[in-house]
């Protein structure tokens, strides 16, 4: 009688081996994932915080505006050379929007340098500060900020899951910096364009899973606390052929134009009239920042204090053709208001501010354009400044439809996007995120091109001393010195 045959195990099964051994079941790329979807969460969770204390932040600043227009005069001059000297030491690297960080590391692969700009430390310094600034009136955003966050955060978190390669690093870098634009503005393809676009400078097949998955995980947790909602509410806009095209080439020039020398203006660059500007800063930079704050103040001053802030609220005025605006010279007024406060090197981006100030220039050409829905001239220099300032015309496009929740403008917004970043590059030829990046890049390799050259002359300097140490009076080899002890000469 024959025993009945055992089943087989799954060890002696092929096709259940193969199954099993395929990359998507390896221990590595789960741990990978698991880093990202707790990351994403995270990040998302850490942006919408930022939202809302930046809000609280601003109106607590409104309320001192309540006690008398006056006040920053003297409040916002002293905590802007505050954050100066607070900035100068270990919490350098929270400076400006902190973007130009990001990519910065993406490009240095220095594991000392990656700590410097991303640590712990300096994603929480970066939230706090930015804060402080706001509740002084800073002419700043908050979505650079967050884009530098979400960097930190995942670089830190990826490091904690063991994966300190320098290429997977970069990686989680990135990922972050897509997640936090995506939270920051609740646009989930506007996080990803920007991070090809912007961040990285190009596409890699790699790179896309990660970029998708910290995206959509990152916009589930914001959706499911904030809701489904646009930046600037639904904005019914259209532009249909013709002659109303005529608002397309206004606002890319125009914008672009002004785009551009916004860029330029904040770069300083190192020679022309602008290095006077950056030197006197590097000289006396709690000084200069209180002057910036005193500046803006008057700019406030004189404007009925609409320059203060994101100027979300103004923007979204605009757009949405209240019945109350800023006024025709908002536009001009808030480009001023940014660039001292950019020029003051405190923590603080330049997107929000940026949309702002498209809205008023979109609302000033809209004045000439009396057949042309004035929205839909303010959507088209929105975007148009943007893709000027940043030097990102896609990225533009991409957050102006998400923004607005209007998918029958894509056309337009994208010429002028494209004529804009065409009109800046004649201020501003490098975008001013990527020309930061690159000074950076350079001030590393010129440190570490010194450190090297210090270390070389050491080196020859203890090697000659060396030298000298092994020879006579008249520079002549000194005989070697027998250890042992000579016999004395006979008697």
């Amino acid at each position: 009688m024959t025993e009945p045959t055992q089943p087989a195990s799954p060890s002696s099964n092929p096709r259940l081996q193969a199954l099993l051994g395929h990359e998507f079941f390896a221990p590595h790329q789960w741990k990978r994932r698991l880093a990202l979807w707790i990351g994403a969460v995270v990040v998302a969770l850490a942006a919408i915080l930022f939202a809302k204390a930046s809000d609280w932040s601003y109106h607590l600043f409104q309320r001192m505006l309540s006690y008398g227009a006056w006040i920053p005069l003297i409040v916002t001059p002293i905590v802007f050379g505050l954050l100066a000297w607070v900035t100068e030491g270990r919490l350098r690297a929270t400076r400006g929007s902190g973007i130009p960080q990001v990519i910065g590391t993406l490009h240095i692969e220095d594991e000392g340098f990656r700590a410097r700009m991303l640590a712990l430390p300096i994603a929480v310094g970066k939230m706090v500060l930015t804060l402080i600034a706001l509740a002084v009136g800073a002419s700043i955003g908050r979505e650079g900020p967050t884009v530098h966050v979400g960097a930190g955060l995942f670089y830190s978190l990826g490091r904690r899951f063991g994966f300190t390669d320098p290429k997977a690093a970069s990686r989680f870098i990135l990922a972050g910096g897509a997640c936090g634009i995506a939270a920051a503005f609740n646009t989930p393809l506007a996080g990803v364009v920007f991070a090809i676009e912007e961040l990285a400078g190009t596409f890699e097949h790699r790179f896309s899973g990660l970029l998708l998955t910290a995206v959509i995980v990152g916009g589930v947790v914001s959706l499911g606390i904030m809701g489904n909602y646009s930046y600037f509410g639904q904005v019914q806009a259209s532009l249909p052929l013709g002659h109303a095209w005529l608002a397309v080439l206004l606002t890319g020039i125009i914008c672009g134009l002004l785009g551009g020398l916004f860029a330029r203006l904040i770069l300083l660059s190192r020679h022309g009239p602008l290095a006077y500007i950056g030197r006197l800063r590097s000289h006396a930079p709690v000084l200069f920042a209180g002057g910036c704050g005193l500046a803006l103040a008057l700019i406030g001053l004189f404007s009925h204090n609409n320059v203060y802030g994101t100027g979300y609220d103004q923007a979204r005025a605009f757009v949405q053709e209240a019945a109350v605006t800023p006024g025709q010279t908002f536009g001009i007024a808030k480009l001023l208001a940014n660039v001292f406060s950019y020029w003051a090197g405190i923590p603080g981006g330049i997107f929000s501010p940026a949309l702002a100030v498209g809205a008023g220039l979109g609302h000033n050409i809209a004045y000439f354009l009396p057949s042309v829905p004035a929205g839909t001239v303010v959507l088209l220099g929105m975007s148009a400044y943007l893709s000027g300032v940043t030097g990102a015309p896609l990225t533009s496009a991409v957050i102006a439809m998400e923004l607005t929740d209007n998918q029958d403008m894509v056309i337009p917004i994208m010429a002028a996007c494209l004529l804009a970043r065409a009109a800046a590059s004649l201020f501003c030829p490098t975008p001013v995120y990527k020309d930061f990046a690159e000074r950076m890049v350079q001030d590393f390799e010129h440190q570490q091109a010194a450190h090297a050259e210090s270390a070389e002359k050491a080196r020859l300097e203890a090697d000659a001393l060396q030298h000298v140490g092994n020879t006579s009076a008249f520079a002549e080899t000194a005989a070697p010195v027998d250890d042992a002890p000579t016999e004395a000469p006979e008697a």
